[in-house]
């Protein structure tokens, strides 16, 4: 990659905080609809394919009534990804850590994205796989900047409940939790676009069977006792 490239903000996103309330009013609920909508719509024809024409067709408005929300298309596609980021959040990094710590949370996490597919939380897979592969090969820019910021934040709570559960001997000394997140989110990654391309549930139980194994290789005694089927959290 080039050296030039921006350094990251990694504050900007914070899966592990708690959700800012949603305002209310009529205003509010209708531009919620239409990023609620927007969302699901670029997690199949990609951010580049929202257009306020597309939009209003979908949601039978008038363009001028979309135009009142947002002033340009990079401003729709940005707070297109903000709705992306919040639900993502509230489908996969809550519950997760709701599951409990350490060895335990990182499985949670794994298995709360696995599960994310499967309850087809946006119809096109996961929007952020779907983003980064539409915007990684394109020059730096708000909308790019954006979602590289979103995937470094999940990269960092993967590698997060990795370090925290070698701090609590539950993975090996030597382990290296930003290895073990990058090979975690590379079976994550391959069965959202395996399981999309062949409508084949199977490639969620190898993805399922792949995070197992790779995190039984890398775990303790301690740690392998917390994975056994049947302990909390399991």
């Amino acid at each position: 990659m080039p050296a030039t490239r921006p350094t990251l903000a990694r504050s900007f996103v914070l899966y592990n905080g708690a959700m800012p309330p949603r305002t209310t009013g009529h205003g509010a609920r209708t531009r919620t609809a239409i990023l609620q909508t927007a969302a699901d719509l670029a997690s199949v024809d990609g951010l580049d394919g929202l257009s306020i024409g597309r939009l209003a067709a979908e949601l039978a408005m008038s363009k001028s009534g979309l135009f009142a929300h947002f002033g340009s298309k990079e401003e729709l596609q940005l707070a297109t990804v903000e709705e992306a980021r919040q639900r993502y959040a509230r489908e996969v990094i809550e519950p997760a850590c709701a599951a409990g710590a350490g060895i335990i949370r990182l499985d949670a996490l794994c298995e709360a994205f696995l599960s994310y597919l499967e309850r087809a939380v946006f119809p096109g897979g996961c929007f952020f796989a779907s983003a980064m592969a539409e915007f990684d090969s394109k020059a730096p820019g708000p909308v790019r900047d954006r979602i590289a910021q979103c995937q470094d934040q999940w990269m960092n709570t993967l590698q997060g409940a990795a370090r925290q559960a070698r701090e609590r001997g539950e993975l090996r000394a030597g382990s290296d939790p930003q290895q073990l997140a990058f090979e975690l989110e590379a079976a994550l990654l391959s069965a959202n676009w395996y399981y999309h391309l062949f409508s084949d549930a199977t490639y969620l139980d190898r993805a399922r069977r792949a995070v197992r194994a790779r995190l039984a290789g890398e775990a303790t005694p301690a740690g392998l006792h917390l994975l056994a089927p049947g302990r909390p959290g399991r």
